[in-house]
């Protein structure tokens, strides 16, 4: 392979801080061993997310100096609508401050006490939302999904048997809509391929539920489609996002992934009465109509940020880059969820940690140890993130994986960035043994992993 290189030239740099082993031993203690809760200036290597942590192009720099910030109606606000439109194909284009705000406006309006909503898998902010509701999520992802080690080109695919069950079991009419989150975060990045996007829309319209699209990384699914499904090699990405959305009756989006963006986001439909009731949350919660919780100028960039998301040449270098750093440390005998997803490469906790048992958050205590070794901040999917207590009261039921996911932000790390990291995480490996599980000291009722505060596990819990 020729050696990967950023199609992009850098005008602007920041400086980052180098912090020594010791320094860094102390910022974990300070910060309660919760990644979310140390400074930013303190982490070397920042892969929390890569939601809102983009570097925006000159071109999105140029249309944010030129946006219109009248309060209704401005002319940077169709510029944006024309731009969700020309991607998705939907007729009523929301603006929001971010997906979970669209999130927030949509399971307000369609959740509510014995509701349940299917997906692939829901991610945090979505389960959250829909069970603040008092509705239920359903994750139906297809059985290899769940295997960090499974090779299959498409592991975020619903299982559309299980979907079927599940609507004969409880009926439609209590399951408002349908959803499938491309690329599937939770399980590892993985994409969900088009003729699984088709199945599951011509299932659920079957029975007259509205099918949904969590479209935060639409863009990197699409030429995952490209790449590994027969028939689309030929396509530009436009038009197998285009083809993607065709299938849905509505979306969310934060435009704090494929948007390239640092803010924003929409909801998005093509049912003019709930549009409607969206809009009337959207005055009470985020602001008129046509700005949402979003600036013009953000409306802009995002509106260029959209369409940089879906350049092949872009699309093919960040993928690659993924696929080199697992190269990289699966040369040295770390396990990951295979294959590699989009935006970012997730190492399977357990696995690295065997010593470690799930009770005592194995993902946890591998993403402070990332840091602890090089200043690498990556976040816990897993137990902490995802695990509840029993309804019964028997102990907490965690999830069937724990993974450190490290995400990379666009456009923002170079090739040598993506070598220390691969080092970083090998020498971590080495010394693997040392490394103890934790325990939670403080929670808050939802998005736990957020705010959570940990303590060393004792060992006679074990």
């Amino acid at each position: 392979m020729k050696t990967i290189i950023e199609p992009f030239k850098i005008k602007m740099v920041e400086p980052i801080r180098f912090t020594t082993v010791e320094e860094r031993r102390e910022i974990l203690e300070r910060a309660h061993f919760n990644p979310f809760l140390i400074h930013a200036e303190d982490v070397l290597i920042d892969l929390l997310t890569d939601s809102g942590t983009a570097a925006m192009s000159a071109a999105q720099w140029g249309a944010m100096m030129v946006a219109d910030e009248s309060y209704a109606c401005s002319r940077s606000f169709f510029k944006f609508e024309k731009a969700v439109r020309d991607i998705t194909g939907l007729g009523f284009i929301i603006p929001t401050h971010q997906g979970r705000a669209a999130e927030r406006i949509l399971f307000e309006i369609v959740g509510g006490e014995g509701k349940v909503i299917p997906s692939n898998n829901h991610f945090d902010t979505t389960r959250a939302n829909i069970e603040y509701s008092r509705a239920e999520a359903i994750d139906l992802v297809i059985e290899e999904g769940k295997d960090p080690a499974a090779l299959h080109p498409f592991k975020g695919n619903l299982d559309t048997a299980k979907l079927a069950a599940l609507i004969r079991e409880i009926g439609p009419d209590r399951i408002p809509l349908g959803m499938l989150t491309v690329t599937n975060n939770t399980g590892g990045g993985q994409p969900v391929s088009m003729q699984n996007i088709r199945e599951v829309s011509e299932l659920l319209h079957s029975f007259e539920v509205p099918f949904f699209l969590d479209a935060c990384r639409f863009a990197e699914n699409a030429y995952f489609i490209k790449l590994r499904e027969p028939g689309f090699a030929d396509k530009a990405p436009i038009e197998i996002a285009r083809e993607m959305f065709s299938y849905c009756d509505g979306a969310t989006m934060s435009g704090k992934k494929d948007g390239i963006c640092n803010i924003g986001g929409f909801l998005a439909m093509n049912d003019s009465s709930m549009a409607e009731k969206a809009r009337n949350l959207l005055i009470l919660a985020e602001g008129f109509p046509t700005y949402g919780g979003m600036a013009a100028r953000d409306m802009e960039a995002l509106a260029v940020g959209l369409m940089e998301a879906l350049d092949e040449r872009y699309l093919e270098y960040r993928i690659a880059s993924i696929d080199y750093f697992a190269r990289r440390i699966r040369e040295g005998g770390v396990k990951i969820v295979e294959p590699p997803g989009g935006h970012a490469l997730y190492l399977d906790a357990r696995a690295f940690l065997p010593h470690v048992p799930p009770s005592q958050y194995p993902g946890q205590a591998l993403a402070c140890a990332l840091y602890e070794t090089g200043g690498v901040r990556g976040v816990e999917i897993g137990g902490v993130m995802f695990g509840k207590q029993a309804e019964d009261g028997s102990g907490e039921a965690l999830p069937p994986m724990d993974l450190v996911r490290l995400a990379m932000p666009r456009r923002v790390y170079t090739q040598s960035h993506v070598d220390y990291l691969a080092e970083v995480v090998l020498e971590t490996y080495a010394r693997r043994e040392e490394i103890k599980g934790f325990e939670i000291a403080y929670q808050a009722p939802l998005l736990r992993h957020f705010t959570a505060k940990f303590r060393p596990a004792k060992e006679e819990s074990r």
